[in-house]
């Protein structure tokens, strides 16, 4: 009979942990930026290679604050992938159908194939962040949600499944600067919503809510990983980095050998040489 793997909370980060001020987590310039970019992503596709030959499956949650980088972050992890190999789902509003199931259930219908990468940009954590603050779930509901959460990304865990959480973090003068740019900039103007300006009120809620969420919530199989994002450049690095090397773990990186069968074909119908 299988054992359930258990659940062992980890050293859980606070947002207080790091100090965004801090010039450490900035890059020195735009070249900086380009060449670690390209690094990062050149070795993102490895990892993807990797998971799609060997048939695994992996789950990458983004969460942040409102204009914290979350989409650009996404946009970096991606744009050097096989599209075949990996969905995006961002996640807003429940639908009315999906409003009368279980607040996993849209969740459950969105998990990787074999050799995929499922991306949330924001996820089932929202149970216990807007839910919670916004007052669309109860107190006994988004409390319930941090053991049930839990339970359902061990048995993901157990079926296979890797799971990389972050946290994109910016200072609140930060996400006022972004939505400035936004309101001035006609191409970003539709990303400001009446929604961020409310959950702007309730930032002191949603720093609780979000302390309590990694308090409640980082195991030791599937931490929180908290992203300086102050300063765009070194959270998108930073997010890469800390991706590929949460997947790289324990994985067998090499490219699968080539098929001798087939190279012996391709020297007979086709009169070519193929090197090892």
């Amino acid at each position: 009979m299988h054992t359930p793997s258990p659940i062992v909370l980890s050293s859980a980060p606070s947002l207080d942990d790091i100090d965004l001020n801090d010039d450490r987590y900035a890059l020195a310039d735009k070249r900086s930026y380009k060449k670690q970019l390209k690094r990062a992503q050149k070795a993102m596709k490895e990892v993807q290679q990797a998971y799609f030959h060997q048939g695994k499956r992996a789950i990458i949650v983004f969460q942040g604050w409102d204009a914290s980088g979350k989409g650009g972050a996404i946009r970096r992890v991606t744009e050097g992938l096989d599209p075949r190999g990996y969905r995006v789902h961002p996640i807003a509003a429940p639908s009315k159908e999906e409003q009368g199931r279980h607040y996993l259930y849209r969740f459950q219908t969105r998990l990787p194939k074999p050799g995929t990468l499922a991306i949330f940009d924001r996820s089932w954590y929202e149970r216990v962040l807007t839910e919670r603050v916004e007052g669309f779930a109860t107190a006994e509901q988004w409390q319930r949600a941090y053991q049930e959460i839990n339970e359902f990304e061990r048995l993901l865990m157990d079926d296979g499944v890797r799971i990389i959480k972050l946290f994109m973090n910016i200072l609140k003068d930060e996400q006022l600067a972004r939505f400035e740019e936004r309101l001035s900039n006609p191409m970003k103007q539709w990303k400001l919503t009446e929604e961020d300006l409310r959950n702007r009120d309730n930032w002191s809620h949603y720093a609780q809510a979000t302390d309590d969420m990694f308090q409640h919530t980082s195991t030791d199989q599937a931490p929180w990983q908290l992203i300086p994002a102050n300063k765009k450049w070194y959270a998108r690095i930073t997010a890469l980095d800390t991706i590929v090397s949460a997947l790289a773990s324990g994985v067998d990186l090499t490219p699968p050998p080539i098929d001798e069968a087939l190279v012996k074909l391709a020297k007979q119908k086709l009169s070519i040489t193929v090197s090892n």
